[in-house]
């Protein structure tokens, strides 16, 4: 969702413009074509989650620790030690164990997500009579909330499956009961049901509207303001501090449901015995009980080192696939 779905959209032509001298560009304007889009924020995810994907690991490995009584090896384990044990035992490869099942998720997922705010805001922009945005500051923030919440519920529940398959692969040390993304959605189905595809949705949901709405909202706002006071710096500089410090935000908000879900997709993977069966706030009741308060940020800080370059990457990934794509007749 990690957010995992960390990620968000470029408005063009859109600012915090408090003067009437400002001149705003047309709605008609401010969007390349669809497939563009598309192609844009899916290829835009890709790279991010490729080049953050070691981080990604060490972020799911912490997560799940207490999970099970065979993760107690792990409780003390240090970002910079479980990485070493990674590459002693499984190879400097195993970092990137799962990002063939991330790009195969992210494509869609990215892709889906970025339409569908650009889509949800003109519906909300149209059903609230805004022509002119970035004249009202207070209707521009909440149709970014709702449209980035809205975009994010869309996407991950289109895409779900395969966000809990890469969680599976991702979570396999040294023995591997899943062997490829066909291998683990076949045997996911038929020991556990094809509902099995869908553990911890529940969680992903609750989580996926706040974080992209977060996300998006803080981008948005953000490289409008600085683009209105300083129009001449790059945008690439724009775009990557923004998209930094809206994954930052985005991340500490919605982390605890992304541990929760992380946890609720692992149960019963491998035929181990289920440990949280209560659902959702079951679950915060159980670790919170188990583990205390703080254990809801376990792997909180691989999170925040991957959170800069990965939503950095892939907002000016995005802005420059945009601008390339919109020069393509």
């Amino acid at each position: 969702m990690q957010t995992e779905a960390r990620v968000g959209v470029v408005v063009e032509g859109g600012g915090l413009n408090t003067t009437p001298s400002v001149v705003v560009e047309p709605r008609r304007q401010r969007h390349i074509d669809t497939v563009s889009q598309l192609l844009a924020g899916g290829v835009a995810g890709a790279v991010s989650k490729t080049c953050t994907a070691p981080l990604a690991r060490l972020t799911i490995l912490f997560q799940i620790q207490g999970m099970h009584a065979d993760a107690s090896s792990l409780e003390k384990a240090s970002i910079w030690r479980e990485a070493s044990r990674i590459v002693r035992e499984e190879g400097v490869r195993a970092f990137w164990k799962g990002n063939l099942v991330t790009i195969a998720h992210r494509l869609p997922y990215s892709s889906i997500s970025f339409y569908a705010f650009e889509r949800y805001k003109n519906m909300l922009q149209d059903s609230f009579g805004v022509e002119n945005p970035g004249e009202n500051i207070g209707a521009d923030l909440c149709i970014r909330l709702v449209g980035g919440g809205l975009a994010g519920i869309t996407a991950a529940s289109l895409t779900y499956p395969l966000d809990l398959v890469r969680t599976r692969l991702a979570a396999q040390t040294n023995v591997a009961y899943y062997r490829g993304i066909w291998h683990a959605l076949s045997t996911i189905s038929k020991e556990e049901g094809v509902f099995g595809l869908y553990k911890g949705l529940g969680a992903t949901l609750l989580g996926v509207g706040p974080n992209l709405a977060i996300s998006f909202s803080v981008y948005d706002t953000t490289r409008s303001y600085w683009h209105f006071h300083r129009p001449e710096d790059s945008t690439v500089l724009v775009s990557l501090a923004c998209g930094s410090l809206s994954g930052i935000a985005s991340s500490t908000v919605a982390y605890p449901l992304d541990l929760v879900r992380r946890r609720m997709q692992l149960e019963g993977a491998g035929g181990r015995a289920r440990v949280y069966k209560t659902g959702v706030f079951g679950t915060f009741r159980h670790i919170i009980r188990t583990e205390g308060w703080r254990r809801l940020y376990r792997g909180i800080l691989p999170e925040y080192y991957k959170v800069v370059p990965s939503v950095g990457i892939v907002f000016m990934t995005y802005e420059k696939l945009k601008q390339v794509l919109s020069t393509i007749p």
